[in-house]
């Protein structure tokens, strides 16, 4: 089984080709957030996923839930796949559907309990996946990706077994989890951020052992 990588919090066009160049099928670009890492402008955010040839998917990532907002920020940004970080009203899948023919709409469960797996289930028919993260929607302050944290993988391998629509990981993965994560799991995808950044830049010391770790996984232990 392949697994699909995708490198997030993507900040530049060289960490874009970095990324790629190393093996990543899909780059996430942050856009405004309440919290978390990898914030750019949205003049950035075009840029790179501009930089960024098929089939390599550019995610955007908004914490934005009014559709005609993100509508207009996928326009000016360009990215091929929207990455909706936040709760969405159930009206407004079929609003982005029509507004965005061609743009794959990825919705993030911040999983917290059992409550995530019927929240999941619920959504899955509205969209192309799912990614399962280890925010916080409730806090003071939002946290909605970002955080390092790992959350309860048996909730996220019964969203998996459960869900019609491929599955991503993300939180807190790193080269020395990422195989149990894979065991746990078996997830469609990984998303790794804070594991392989150092000092808020991609850093290639910490993204090839990931690499290796996860294709370690998938050829049985030959990386």
């Amino acid at each position: 089984m392949r697994f699909r990588l995708k490198v997030c919090c993507i900040r530049s066009v060289e960490e874009a080709r970095l990324a790629i160049a190393l093996g990543a099928d899909a780059l996430g670009l942050v856009s405004a957030m309440p919290s978390g890492p990898g914030v750019i402008a949205e003049a950035q955010i075009a840029t790179i996923a501009a930089a960024v040839a098929p089939p390599v998917a550019t995610f955007l990532l908004t914490s934005a839930q009014d559709p005609e907002t993100i509508i207009a920020q996928q326009q000016r940004c360009g990215a091929n796949t929207l990455q909706l970080v936040d709760e969405m009203a159930p009206e407004a899948y079929p609003i982005l559907r029509a507004a965005l023919p061609g743009v794959k709409l990825v919705q993030v469960i911040h999983v917290t309990g059992p409550e995530s797996v019927e929240e999941a289930t619920v959504v899955a028919s509205e969209v192309d996946a799912l990614l399962l993260d280890s925010g916080n929607p409730s806090a003071a302050v939002k946290e909605l990706g970002g955080t390092g944290r790992v959350h309860n993988w048996t909730f996220s391998r019964r969203i998996v077994e459960e869900a019609p629509v491929p599955v991503f990981l993300a939180g807190g993965l790193h080269a020395g989890n990422v195989a149990e994560a894979i065991a746990q799991v078996q997830p469609f995808g990984l998303d790794v951020c804070s594991g392989v950044r150092t000092e808020e830049r991609l850093d290639e010391a910490k993204l090839r052992p990931f690499i290796a770790a996860m294709r370690a996984v998938r050829t049985g232990g030959n990386a």
